[in-house]
């Protein structure tokens, strides 16, 4: 009985034999978090750019200063958060291969969402003269730019998105096998006795096998 009531006070990690980072779930939900992170800095201000009157007009000029979108300043982070999400869903569905691949994809996608943002923090006047040019119709002006915190959390939500996708190839060695033939690739016992569907019959048939 006392044996018992140990087992039953373990933590299911514990009792699965598979970590709590290494969860499918978890880290799946990690990655979509921080590239929906990195998407939604994009949809705030950037910059605020600081119009002289005197220089550009009054028509263009507001207390608040021309507001600057990240999806303006950086335009690569938003396609690249939406990459990012996509290959942290198909991470959940691929096989071992594929996952090799998506992980790769997703690591390239945080190293540009981090580049991008950083960029924007070191030149922000570059970042804001398309901006500029659009309200405004001139370029190369000299205005006063100022930064807000939303690059500084894309750099995070960047980093934090490629490591997550760094822990997909250790993690997937605690993932279920998604069909028998990927089973079968790792040395299950027992896969090459798992029921044969239609197209396994096929196969079978193929090679002059009777499945019957």
């Amino acid at each position: 009985m006392g044996v018992m009531a140990d087992k039953a006070s373990q933590p299911a990690s514990k009792r699965t034999g598979a970590p709590v980072w290494a969860r499918k779930s978890t880290l799946v939900l990690v990655i979509a978090a921080m590239a929906l992170a990195a998407f939604g800095t994009t949809t705030q201000t950037w910059l605020t750019v600081h119009l002289d009157p005197a220089q550009l007009g009054q028509a263009v000029n507001s207390q608040d200063g021309l507001q600057v979108q990240g999806s303006k300043a950086a335009t690569t982070v938003t396609a690249l958060a939406l990459v990012a999400l996509a290959g942290g869903l198909a991470a959940s569905i691929a096989g071992r291969i594929a996952r090799w691949i998506i992980t790769a994809i997703i690591v390239l996608a945080s190293v540009g969402i981090v580049a991008a943002a950083v960029t924007v923090m070191a030149d922000p006047l570059a970042a804001a003269q398309g901006s500029i040019a659009a309200a405004t119709g001139i370029t190369g002006s000299s205005v006063q730019v100022s930064v807000s915190a939303f690059p500084a959390l894309a750099v995070a939500a960047g980093v934090l998105l490629g490591l997550g996708a760094l822990l997909i190839i250790p993690a997937g060695r605690h993932w279920k096998t998604r069909t028998k033939y990927d089973a079968a690739a790792a040395g299950t016992p027992g896969a090459s006795e798992a029921p044969a569907d239609e197209i396994d019959s096929w196969d079978r048939l193929s090679r002059g096998d009777d499945p019957t």
